[in-house]
């Protein structure tokens, strides 16, 4: 996002909580107690839906499996699921390589 939108979209943010009575700290709280959901999250991918293993499994996960993936790909404390930022990754066992789903949005 080039910095004039971003600047626009803050701009109408501003406006809006503005409209509602929303304050800075209301939305920083409302973040701040996401944050234990994430850290509880045992299955994650790449675009950050997460579960924590317990109730009925998400619809992201479910079709996952069903095209071949494992569900130990998405464990968090997998390699794999969470590749660190300058090191390689290995995709050759990925059924999703060079799939759509495999592609980032804005690609």
């Amino acid at each position: 996002m080039d910095e004039r939108k971003r600047d626009s979209m803050v701009a109408y943010l501003r406006r809006r909580m503005e409209e509602y009575g929303i304050k800075p700290e209301d939305l920083a709280s409302i973040l701040a107690s996401d944050q234990p959901k994430l850290k509880d999250a045992r299955y994650r991918n790449a675009t950050g839906d997460v579960w924590s293993g317990e109730g009925e499994m998400p619809q992201w996960l479910k079709q996952a499996i069903s095209a071949g993936q494992s569900l130990e790909h998405f464990e968090s404390s997998s390699q794999a699921a969470v590749p660190q930022t300058g090191k390689a990754v290995d995709w050759r066992n990925d059924p999703f390589a060079g799939s759509p789903l495999a592609r980032r949005h804005g690609d």
